[in-house]
């Protein structure tokens, strides 16, 4: 069985230093140039960033978690976005809200024993997931026991059927709900008045506003357990890892994805797993 003490012991320190204070302020340097970094698909390490925590933090403190999760076709789905993302989202947490937050990111795979060591996971693009019998069963577990999932990148009824298949082989008796745009995880921290369709900075430069033309409506549901918890949130028709990845090419996307949607709902989500 999955040890789940570490993931309440987080929540737990996570939701005092939330509540000591939160920065409602706008992007303190604007948005950054795009680092130089090498693609290393070890699932042991992600990207790294330069500020140092206390050693007494070193347990508790926030990290980012990717899964790395088998599919078909091109099997780097999983490390899409990376390391630019896993990088630049935590930058954006440590400076926008007063959490401990841990400069290096990780690679983890559903079938790791120490899985429940990281309360939050990413996956994303699963359209083409297809999760082995230990994959599913890991993932269930790790759900089970207080963990949660954020799902992002992937458009279109065939993507979603595809990924749909996956998450009921874990919860078969489990449906996604649609979020109304009054949940809280649209107002935690900071407060939006749409649901966001964030495009990747490849479709903003063509000048189209989806990227698919069966994908032209966002969607953001929800997986509850029996206790009414929120285990897996799913951004469908949207990619907040492109606003997080590619927030130091061009200022105008910036202003209109990363700034206005990518990064005020990517710390609402994080916030609202820390904090429920």
């Amino acid at each position: 069985m999955m040890k789940s003490k570490p993931v309440r012991i987080l929540c737990l320190f996570l939701t005092i230093t939330l509540l000591a204070g939160v920065v409602w302020a706008q992007f303190q340097d604007g948005f950054r140039s795009r680092g130089r970094y090498g693609r290393d698909f070890s699932p042991t390490r992600g990207a790294q960033n330069d500020w140092e925590i206390d050693e007494k933090f070193e347990h508790e403190a926030f990290r980012f978690a990717r899964v790395k999760y088998t599919s078909y076709g091109w099997r780097d789905k999983w490390a899409t976005d990376f390391p630019e993302s896993d990088l630049n989202l935590p930058h954006r947490l440590r400076e926008l809200t007063s959490m401990e937050v841990h400069p290096e990111s990780v690679i983890v795979e559903l079938t790791d024993d120490n899985l429940s060591d990281y309360p939050f996971l990413y996956i994303v693009e699963p359209g083409q997931m297809n999760l082995t019998e230990g994959e599913v069963t890991g993932l269930r577990t790790y759900l089970q026991n207080g963990g949660f999932l954020m799902v992002d990148d992937f458009w279109g009824e065939e993507e979603w059927q595809t990924f749909y298949h996956n998450i009921k082989r874990v919860f078969p008796d489990r449906e996604p709900e649609e979020l109304p745009l009054e949940h809280d995880i649209f107002h935690l921290v900071y407060d939006l008045a749409e649901k966001p369709m964030i495009v990747s900075i490849g479709t903003w430069m063509r000048g189209s506003e989806t990227e698919r033309w069966d994908a032209d409506e966002p969607h953001y549901k929800g997986i509850f357990d029996d206790k009414g918890r929120m285990m897996v949130v799913i951004c469908h028709n949207t990619d907040l890892g492109d606003g997080w990845e590619e927030e130091g090419v061009d200022p105008t996307y910036f202003k209109q994805y990363s700034e206005r949607f990518a990064y005020p709902l990517g710390i609402n989500i994080i916030t609202y797993a820390m904090t429920h």
